[in-house]
């Protein structure tokens, strides 16, 4: 019987293990009057899957508008107004 391949983890998945990065003494500051010294690496671990998700979805759009071409801007923004709740906007992007 064989093993099926080994799936890389997703982020924020398998066993978490330390990693050196170099940051600027300001940024380092700044991390830790925010987090203090024990919150620091699940804020940067949240950061980085922020990213992650983000750079993804820009490649995702980036594939959709070479198969279908652009966004129309006008719906673009009536769905902007649907987010942010704009009544009057919002009956229109419906």
């Amino acid at each position: 019987m064989t093993t099926p391949p080994s799936l890389d983890p997703a982020p924020g998945e398998g066993p978490v293990r330390p990693v050196s990065v170099s940051l600027h003494e300001g940024t380092i500051a700044a991390l830790k009057a925010r987090t203090g010294k024990r919150g620091m690496s699940a804020y940067v671990e949240a950061l980085i899957q922020r990213q992650l998700e983000r750079d993804r979805l820009h490649e995702l759009i980036t594939e959709a508008e070479a198969e279908h071409g652009p966004a129309d801007p006008a719906a673009v923004e009536a769905k902007r107004a649907i987010l942010r709740g704009d009544a009057a906007d919002s009956a229109d992007a419906a």
